[in-house]
């Protein structure tokens, strides 16, 4: 279990209850060198309308519509951390995968937050996909 992130790791920022929060950036590394695998724990509608990162594997928190609780999420993070590989999780905005990263934690999985999700916060407009996020980066993804 991981209650707290190692702060002597670069780039992780401490988190309680998970492994840690890291940006975009480092989890496209860990994910390039086989460190980590990319977990996107949006739903399916999310990754078809909105895009997806090629490769991630799809495992939904909550399910639309009503957003209820994925019956199949702890089996899934189950698999996808067996072996100890470590997880990075991916939403919308890095709230969901909070959630997510902690309850992966409480099962025994390394897993870290990516910090901003995929279309980051809301700008003054109300509007994702200016103010940070893994688009904005400009680290790979497509639409369907």
């Amino acid at each position: 279990m991981h209650p707290k992130s190692d702060s002597a790791v670069p780039g992780v920022q401490a988190a309680t209850g998970y492994a840690g929060d890291i940006s975009p950036e480092l989890a496209w590394s860990w994910v390039q060198s086989g460190e980590a695998v990319l977990v996107d724990v949006r739903t399916d509608a999310e990754r078809t309308w909105v895009g997806f990162v090629p490769g991630a594997q799809a495992l939904a928190w909550k399910q639309w519509p009503g957003m209820a609780m994925n019956p199949e999420f702890d089996a899934g993070i189950q698999a996808l951390g067996a072996g100890g590989r470590k997880l990075v999780l991916l939403c919308r905005s890095g709230v969901r995968s909070i959630a997510a990263a902690q309850r992966a934690t409480e099962l025994g999985v390394e897993a870290y937050n990516i910090l901003e999700g995929f279309e980051g916060d809301l700008d003054a407009n109300a509007h994702r996909g200016h103010k940070g996020g893994w688009r904005l980066r400009g680290l790979p993804w497509q639409q369907s």
